[in-house]
């Protein structure tokens, strides 16, 4: 059975990590995904990451995974002409230029849902489609600090800090494909489709808890609280005996009594200063240096096996060895193998959420540039092998 959305097509016309996103994760559940390249270089993901065996981004097989590439110039006329024969036929089109860009080129949603009125126009972009800041260039971490997750990440006697992965642009192009399905799902109902405005800073914005009615009704702005949420003990990372910090959150009463167990010490769930969720909070420091005095007497796995016992909830922080070595990866296939020409056997994580019926798949690596252009342009679209050999001339594809 294929996956939940392989009755939808969609056309991918972002480059980078946002709207990308988007589209990896519509053809995780099973989207036709055509991804349309310019015909030079095609996206600079091609591009990106660190380590390049084969002289190859490692970044790209995976954001890449399931789609199908055609190189399509849209800058040209001709290119525009393609992308609107191909709206004849999809669902949805994903994009992430700056607000004005579609529409200079005549492919603005006015005219494209003049050819096919179902077509869902998925717009992901810095600062959203309208207002002040819409022309402006807009990348994730600046997102990020807008959106208000910035300020409160890092150590808090040091300037501010970003998380090790392209946060604003993942959860941007979470929302937009989130806004996708809805959209499809309403038109099942009304038979038109619409356009989808995922802001990367109104993405992160929406990950902020209670950050708004904190500083306005309370007078509470979060600051940076390193590894710690203030007044949330104990929650923390603690040393153990073979130098591997545990992660250990025991902050709810009955967790909490259960932990202190564990380490002998029931008293302390007993002990005025730590009986209460508000007490342990009050008491934040001293709680956690009482509880990293004994992880510091016992090995890393001995310590986690007790706690795993006791019910309490605790683990590694863990690194790509740790996950590639882990049973409960490898009982849920967290991590799957994708054939890939160059590199074999290519480890990247499965799809999630998992669907018991219509779960997610990974049919193949991120793809050649151009790989798919016959079977688009050519069966899909019917051009001829002269028509295709002429758009290549003309720098079209």
């Amino acid at each position: 059975m294929g996956g939940p959305l392989s009755d939808i097509r969609v056309l991918e016309t972002g480059t980078l990590l946002a709207g990308p996103f988007a589209g990896q994760l519509l053809g995780d559940f099973g989207a036709e995904v055509i991804k349309l390249e310019d015909p030079g270089k095609g996206d600079p993901m091609r591009e990106w990451g660190r380590e390049k065996p084969h002289g190859q981004s490692l970044w790209w097989p995976v954001v890449a995974r399931n789609k199908k590439s055609v190189t399509c110039n849209l800058r040209t006329a001709g290119g525009q002409d393609l992308v609107r024969r191909l709206v004849a036929s999809s669902d949805v089109l994903v994009e992430n230029f700056r607000p004005g860009t579609l529409e200079r080129w005549g492919l603005g949603y006015a005219e494209l849902s003049a050819i096919n009125p179902r077509l869902v126009l998925v717009r992901v972009t810095g600062y959203g489609q309208t207002g002040p800041y819409a022309p402006r260039a807009g990348f994730g971490s600046i997102g990020e600090a807008m959106g208000g997750i910035r300020h409160v990440t890092g150590e808090p006697d040091r300037p501010s800090s970003r998380v090790g992965v392209s946060l604003g642009d993942a959860l941007a192009g979470t929302m937009a494909a989130y806004g996708a399905v809805m959209a499809v799902h309403a038109r099942a109902r009304t038979g038109r489709g619409q356009v989808v405005d995922s802001a990367i800073y109104e993405a992160v914005l929406t990950y902020m808890e209670s950050l708004l009615p904190e500083w306005v009704v309370a007078g509470y702005q979060r600051e940076r609280t390193g590894a710690i949420l203030p007044n949330v003990a104990p929650s923390n990372a603690y040393p153990t005996a073979d130098g591997v910090d545990i992660l250990i959150a025991g902050n709810r009463d009955t967790v909490f009594v259960r932990l202190c167990e564990v380490m002998g010490r029931p008293d302390l769930a007993l002990d005025p200063r730590y009986a209460t969720h508000g007490a342990r909070g009050a008491n934040q420091q001293e709680l956690d240096d009482l509880i990293a005095a004994w992880t510091a007497t016992l090995p890393a796995n001995e310590t986690l096996a007790l706690l795993h016992a006791a019910g309490v909830p605790a683990g590694k922080i863990y690194r790509p060895a740790d996950m590639l070595e882990d049973p409960h990866f490898a009982a849920r296939q967290s991590i799957v193998d994708v054939p890939h020409p160059d590199f074999g056997a290519l480890p990247m994580q499965a799809p999630a959420p998992r669907l018991s019926d219509t779960p997610g798949s990974i049919r193949w690596a991120g793809p050649a540039l151009g790989e798919h252009n016959a079977a688009v342009y050519g069966e899909l679209l019917g051009l001829s092998a002269d028509e295709l050999g002429k758009l290549r001339a003309d720098g079209v594809i």
